[in-house]
């Protein structure tokens, strides 16, 4: 024990054991089979003083690659969208960063303001009525709003379109297990869902039919059309969308969806080798009683002052239990926070120029690409920061070479979609400069 971070003295363990009556430590693990438990040491190496635990972490630190340290064009579900230094600035504030979800909410003022901000930042963005504050991430999002549209509509079949994230689509499934929820694909055609064909898979039994908007492949779909759609079978219209693309495109609640969830890594949040991410989630007043997760409200005191108060809460794990609409009883609200400060920094007309950077470096860079021999378009239709190209050589090979000159190329997307073997999914945000783009363009037309 002598390097034993604990601070109970082996008197102090001596009498919390005769208080609770066992002889020993390993007699509160009788219950374990001696099979299962560990026998002998961890095998750890020597303990190291402070300045060689540093050092030691430091050179494993130095084996990482960092976005500062190369360009990236990897996109599939996660953005190099540039930060406002201002947004790190307040998080960082030991008031909200180390804050957790508000059990006692009232005494919280300050951040339940923040996340009732957030919330009306959520609704205008995608043109629903109430949103929660908030959720784990872009894929529990999808999951659990299918989970309330069936639900709500007493039905246990969703339709997904093939063009979803494929992430998401595997969080559906883990979590439909359980729910009985028959899954269904819906096919895209040139890269797009088809209002036709979808109809096809539709029926009477489908609860709810899920978008993403743009698509996993960049693609614009015809969320209105897809919204009559599902509207006609009785579904409900389930929109997955890049917040920062509604800088430009039409809110899908003004085109018909019922739902609509998303990924809001992009809105301020670093990459940082997978998280934390943020899942926004918003909704009619209709299905409002329905959703996960936490509501804020804004109310007055018995002095009449401007107050706020968690509006919902009741339908969770951690207060109903097994009666709960959801298992979500924690939210991201530092996450939420983030995207605030992101939203506020940038502002509508930010926004808007940070969407059309991204529509017109996108499109540069591909037209640039499907010029040059041995890459050529996949799809024919408009795309707003990612795009697909097919290319001569193993995109892993050209991938590898890229890495090797300070490009992060594509996604393989071959190890989604088999049809689409060869294909790259290419991503270019606001933070990439003609230079940079011309760069790629250049190393990649040498190597194919």
């Amino acid at each position: 024990m002598a390097w034993s971070y604990l601070p109970h003295t082996e008197a102090d363990r001596r009498a919390m054991l005769d208080a609770i009556g066992v002889d020993s430590v390993e007699e509160l693990f009788a219950d374990v089979p001696a099979d299962l438990r560990m026998k002998g040491s961890l095998e750890l190496p020597p303990a190291l003083s402070e300045p060689e635990l540093v050092r030691h972490l430091c050179s494993l630190a130095t084996e990482n690659q960092n976005l500062q340290d190369v360009v990236c064009f990897l996109g599939a579900g996660a953005y190099d969208h540039y930060i406002p230094s201002v947004v790190d600035h307040v998080i960082r504030r030991s008031e909200f960063y180390t804050a957790y979800t508000q059990y006692q909410p009232e005494i919280s003022q300050g951040y339940l303001q923040a996340l009732w901000e957030y919330q009306s930042m959520i609704c205008e963005l995608t043109g629903m009525e109430v949103s929660n504050a908030s959720m784990y991430d872009g894929g529990t999002a999808v999951a659990e709003a299918a989970m309330m549209a069936c639900a709500a509509a007493g039905k246990h079949k969703v339709v997904t379109a093939a063009a979803v994230h494929p992430h998401y689509r595997q969080v559906l499934h883990t979590y439909g297990r359980d729910k009985n929820i028959e899954v269904q694909l819906a096919p895209y055609t040139d890269g797009l869902t088809d209002p036709d064909k979808l109809a096809q898979v539709l029926d009477s039994a489908t609860a709810a039919v899920i978008v993403q908007y743009p698509n996993f492949f960049g693609g614009i779909e015809d969320l209105k059309a897809l919204a009559d759609a599902a509207h006609a079978k009785g579904a409900y219209l389930i929109a997955v969308v890049d917040p920062i693309s509604l800088g430009l495109l039409e809110a899908p609640g003004a085109l018909g969806a019922d739902i609509v969830v998303g990924e809001g890594q992009g809105l301020g949040m670093s990459l940082s080798y997978g998280g934390p991410y943020l899942g926004f989630f918003a909704t009619t007043e209709k299905l409002m009683r329905k959703m996960p997760g936490r509501i804020v409200g804004q109310t007055v005191d018995n002095r009449g002052n401007r107050g706020f108060v968690l509006t919902l809460q009741a339908r969770e794990q951690h207060i109903r239990r097994d009666k709960a609409n959801s298992n979500i009883c924690s939210n991201q609200a530092l996450c939420a926070l983030t995207a605030v400060i992101y939203l506020s920094t940038v502002g509508k007309v930010g926004l808007q120029e940070v969407a059309s950077q991204c529509i017109q470096k996108a499109n540069y860079a591909y037209r640039s690409l499907t010029s040059m021999s041995g890459c050529e378009a996949v799809f024919s239709g408009p795309f707003f920061k990612e795009f697909v190209v097919r290319l001569n050589k193993p995109v892993a090979d050209i991938n590898r070479q890229l890495l090797a000159k300070g490009l992060l190329g594509g996604l393989d997307l071959g190890r989604y979609y088999p049809e689409l073997e060869g294909c790259m999914l290419l991503c270019v945000t606001e933070k990439r400069t003609k230079q940079e783009i011309d760069r790629l363009v250049g190393e990649m037309g040498a190597m194919l």
